[in-house]
């Protein structure tokens, strides 16, 4: 499961987006896809569910959009606007999908 971390406030669009960090007062400024794979990561969906929207959506496989996917939640992790729970440490969610 992944989430924005508490503290952090996006605002998105399908032509871009950003997340405001309340504890440094910066914003982080994303492109469209970037946006639009946050909309569906925040929608509830499930990971599975997220690969398919972001796959259907783009016109993608599913490795490639897991692999999108993970790129941006790996990107918004590290900068610690984001947390993630990954359910199995031995076998991240994304992994199934790059089979």
């Amino acid at each position: 499961m992944w989430q924005l971390r508490e503290g952090t406030h996006a605002i998105l669009a399908d032509d871009g987006g950003a997340i405001l960090d309340e504890r440094t007062g910066r914003w982080t400024h994303l492109t469209p896809t970037a946006s639009s794979a946050i909309m569906i990561l925040l929608a509830g969906a499930t990971e599975h569910q997220a690969v398919e929207r972001y796959a259907t959506r783009y016109g993608i496989s599913t490795m490639q959009a897991a692999a999108d996917l993970r790129t941006v939640t790996d990107a918004l992790t590290s900068q610690g606007l984001a947390v993630t729970e990954i359910a199995s440490a031995s076998r991240p969610w994304w992994r199934t999908w790059c089979r």
